[in-house]
């Protein structure tokens, strides 16, 4: 690269508008097709767990309530989803889709990153049980 071809550079860039997008106070639109958070339909799901099985990243976790009521709980970790969308692939209910306007998922802590999706009573449920199975197993290493 000689000197002239450079002085040309920094020439243009002085007359030039910069190409940066002033991202958080103009908002560009979101490309069709794009793959955001997963979103899921509890009440069409059946229950197969295609999706968790599928899940390369291991970001999804089914759990049944009661299977014979269709009454299902997914746990969705957005800190280890890839959107891949091979979980909205493999749903043959086609219970899982990626939203095209939820991609801003930045968080100061790890809460909002453990999505518990379904009606608010199975989720409370599958809570409460974790819960039971978390203070269980603390009773049996402090027995050992």
């Amino acid at each position: 690269m000689t000197i002239g071809s450079m002085l040309g550079d920094i020439v243009n860039s002085f007359i030039k508008k910069p190409v940066t997008e002033k991202y958080p106070f103009v908002r560009s639109e979101t490309p069709e097709d794009f793959r955001g958070k997963v979103v899921f339909d509890a009440e069409t799901c059946t229950g197969c767990g295609l999706c968790v099985k599928d899940c390369p990243s291991k970001a999804l976790e089914l759990f049944t309530v009661d299977k014979a009521n269709k009454k299902f709980v997914m746990l969705y970790r957005v800190d280890r989803c890839t959107y891949c969308a091979q979980c909205e692939v493999s749903c043959r209910s086609k219970s899982i889709s990626l939203s095209d306007d939820q991609w801003e998922l930045a968080a100061t802590s790890l809460k909002p990153f453990e999505v518990y999706y379904g009606r608010e009573e199975d989720v409370k449920y599958v809570l409460d049980q974790a819960a039971q199975t978390a203070a269980g197993a603390s009773e049996e290493t402090e027995k050992e």
